[in-house]
């Protein structure tokens, strides 16, 4: 693990590298996780350094003093500019509020990148009245909820979902909180056409948290944009069918940079 300075805090991050000539790519887990849900990610470290991050407040990160919705959402860009900067990643991946985080940087920040990955996500991430409700004063229900059939996942090995309840609870409720009304007050429908990298929509077939068509969306008012279901597959489908989105990922770099080798 390695941590970054800044704003008065430090973020935690670690890089697996093992001999790729690719650009380091930079992944951003979602509400209540960590970086360690892109476990099954550094398979990919042969071909691209991969990069993966405790935004403030998750795993070993430090935490912020922000309201939850926008300055929240700020605090966790700048986390990702700081990783982004000290690693010179070139691609970023997004899943559920990571995915609003990489819009979010994309619209509002200056940065120079090759690609996006939006992972289970959305313009637009309302969260259920009822799920809020829980995440204040049912913390356990809202975990229970939250596992339940096509939500996080579509049919997960045990080991998995324990895992993920685990996580949830390890975050405290607090924090997972503050993410899901984060999530609830993000909206950038109207700024996606200032998004000027390539960018690929993926999302698990059977996601009833962010179901297909918030994917379709992106793709459709994203200037230059790709789009990938997988099968067997919900909200962390990277988790759920890591093979099928490993090739998604590759396939689409491969896309974006042979392109870019024939300009």
């Amino acid at each position: 693990m390695e941590t970054v300075s800044h704003h008065g805090r430090e973020t935690a991050y670690e890089v697996a590298d093992r001999g790729g000539d690719g650009p380091p790519i930079c992944f951003v887990h979602g509400s209540g996780g960590s970086r360690d849900v892109w476990s099954a990610q550094h398979r990919l470290a042969d071909r691209n350094p991969v990069v993966t991050l405790d935004l403030s407040g998750h795993g070993d990160s430090d935490d912020i003093d922000a309201r939850a919705g926008y300055a929240a959402l700020s605090a966790y860009v700048d986390d990702v500019l700081a990783v982004l900067e000290a690693t010179d990643s070139r691609v970023l991946v997004g899943n559920s509020l990571g995915g609003a985080v990489a819009l979010q940087l994309l619209i509002e920040r200056d940065t120079d990148l090759d690609a996006a990955v939006l992972v289970g996500t959305g313009a637009r991430l309302g969260v259920l009245e009822d799920l809020l409700d829980w995440l204040a004063n049912d913390f356990e229900r809202a975990v229970e909820f939250l596992h339940g059939s096509d939500r996080l996942f579509h049919d997960p090995e045990p080991e998995v979902d324990e895992e993920s309840r685990k996580q949830l609870r390890e975050t405290g409720q607090a924090v997972t909180h503050r993410d899901f009304l984060t999530c609830h007050e993000f909206d950038v429908r109207d700024n996606l056409g200032a998004i000027d990298v390539p960018a690929l929509a993926v999302y698990g077939e059977h996601d009833q948290l962010t179901p297909p068509w918030y994917h379709e969306y992106l793709a459709e008012e994203i200037d230059d944009a790709w789009i990938a279901e997988l099968e067997d597959a919900a909200h962390l489908a990277m988790v759920e069918q890591p093979t099928a989105f490993n090739a998604a990922l590759t396939e689409f770099l491969d896309i974006v940079y042979e392109r870019d080798d024939a300009a």
